[in-house]
């Protein structure tokens, strides 16, 4: 197949250097978006069966192709992503409004999504809980866990736990206050069953709660062991409930009440405890290896949160990270809160995280180019800086402050949207460009330097909404590091 791909001067080297030997047609103009159909007519390219447009391009090239008689589809909107589109032309359905790079990223989303479908399916389990499948070959699955569930309301329980389904958990867990009572405990199962219908654990050490737990239904039990076996044991082997086992009380090992466990004839998953940095993480790595090699048919529990929330650090990266040893040991369950700020998203993270290793394994490779990813302020690919092509005049400082006559804006963000209050109406939106545009048509802006005020403002809003961060105004979204 013979392809031309189109493009402006500045653009020019570039995608020169991106064609893998492709044609290249320079057009007279700066810009490659703004490209038009009179100025691909007028150089008239002839002998290709594609020609491949700038995917920034928004006209409508219909009667250019009529005229030329070849088919014309939008590339990528970075002559960067040429490099990985190229190759693959037979594999993708270029479009005439959506841009070759969305397409392509939508397609290895889809393949990927596919692929953990059937490897799902097919994927034997150690054991199943309410249909979700735990251990054996299956993903490992997120246990979300609500803090203190028992002192929480009825609203703001069920609330945490639509916010969790909608996160990715594959289970929740009931924290018990320290304060717990039987009574708050079924009343925390008895809710969190009205609002999912995910399998819902009760974590809890005290038998009277551990009991409760299991009379109001629960369908998994965390945490047994040398302590509250005697007292629970017997009863959580009847109702055949799947329980957690963990080490203690003091020097007593995980292996010793797993065996405790085993005399009651209970269906164990056992959590070595994964330590804090600098706390003996690594030593407990080697414990959760251990266990796995002594122990093949017992899933793993891995507290993921015990790293997260104990370190202060970005959250997508470290849950990565912990996925993958959880991958290498084995682990059947990813368990989190979201407790502090700085965790918010743990239960997205390990969600995305789990997938990305059960393609990993399924492909043989390290957890990348998998179709899914946790970059959000990394980029995979830097798109190449533009050099300009004429004198470049240095901005000056800050000048004077001039107030608007139109009035001024203080600008937060409410329930995950942004506001413009001006004291006497409130613009709300969920995107800074929508507020600004509805500033200017009430116009409620009078100057220019307002308005681009305005613009950033607004902009810096909608960017610490997306990532999940506090919004002052005037203050900047993270401090600069000293160097």
């Amino acid at each position: 197949m013979r392809v031309l791909l189109v493009t402006g001067n500045l653009a020019s080297d570039l995608v020169r250097e991106s064609a893998c030997g492709t044609d290249v047609l320079v057009l007279d103009v700066d810009v490659a978006a703004f490209i038009t159909p009179e100025m691909l007519c007028r150089a008239g390219p002839r002998g290709y069966d594609l020609i491949l447009i700038p995917g920034a391009i928004t006209a409508d090239f219909r009667e250019a192709e009529r005229i030329l008689g070849t088919k014309i589809r939008l590339g990528p909107k970075h002559a960067i992503d040429l490099l990985s589109l190229l190759p693959r032309l037979d594999e993708v359905e270029l479009s005439t409004t959506i841009p070759a790079c969305a397409l392509l990223e939508g397609k290895r989303r889809q393949e990927a999504m596919a692929d953990l479908e059937r490897l799902e399916a097919e994927a034997p389990g150690q054991l199943t809980i309410r249909g979700v499948k735990i251990g054996g070959s299956s993903r490992m699955k997120v246990l979300a866990e609500v803090v203190d569930a028992t002192r929480l309301d009825d609203g703001a329980l069920g609330k945490r736990i639509r916010y969790f389904e909608e996160q990715g958990a594959d289970l929740i867990d009931l924290g018990a206050s320290t304060d717990a009572t039987p009574s708050s405990v079924r009343r925390a199962l008895q809710t969190a069953r009205a609002v999912t219908a995910l399998p819902i654990s009760i974590d809890a050490v005290r038998p009277d709660l551990i009991l409760a737990g299991i009379e109001a239904g629960a369908d998994m039990i965390l945490s047994l062991n040398a302590e509250n076996l005697p007292q629970v044991g017997r009863r959580v082997a009847e109702e055949g409930i799947p329980a957690v086992v963990i080490p203690g009380p003091g020097s007593i090992s995980i292996e010793e009440n797993l065996e405790r466990a085993r005399s009651y004839s209970i269906q164990a998953i056992a959590d070595p405890v994964l330590d804090p940095p600098l706390m003996g993480l690594a030593c407990s790595i080697e414990r959760y290896i251990r266990l796995r090699r002594d122990h093949p048919d017992i899933p793993l529990f891995f507290g993921a949160g015990n790293v997260t929330e104990l370190m202060d650090g970005d959250g997508p990266g470290a849950n990565l990270l912990l996925s993958a040893l959880a991958a290498e040991v084995e682990a059947s369950l990813l368990f989190t809160p979201e407790h502090s700020a700085k965790a918010a998203g743990s239960v997205h993270d390990l969600a995305v995280a789990s997938r990305m290793m059960l393609l990993a394994k399924e492909r043989q490779t390290p957890p990348k180019d998998l179709g899914l990813d946790l970059l959000i302020l990394k980029e995979k690919r830097r798109i190449p800086e533009i050099v300009p092509s004429q004198e470049v005049v240095e901005a000056g400082t800050e000048r004077a402050f001039q107030a608007d006559p139109a009035g001024s804006f203080r600008i937060f963000l409410s329930e995950g949207r942004i506001m413009a209050d001006n004291g006497r109406i409130t613009i709300a939106g969920e995107r800074g460009r929508d507020v600004l545009n509805t500033l200017i048509e009430q116009g409620l802006v009078g100057r220019l330097d307002h308005a681009g005020y305005l613009g950033r403002e607004l902009e810096r809003a909608e960017i610490a909404l997306a990532l999940g961060r506090s919004y002052i105004q005037d203050e900047p979204l993270w401090q600069r590091k000293v160097k």
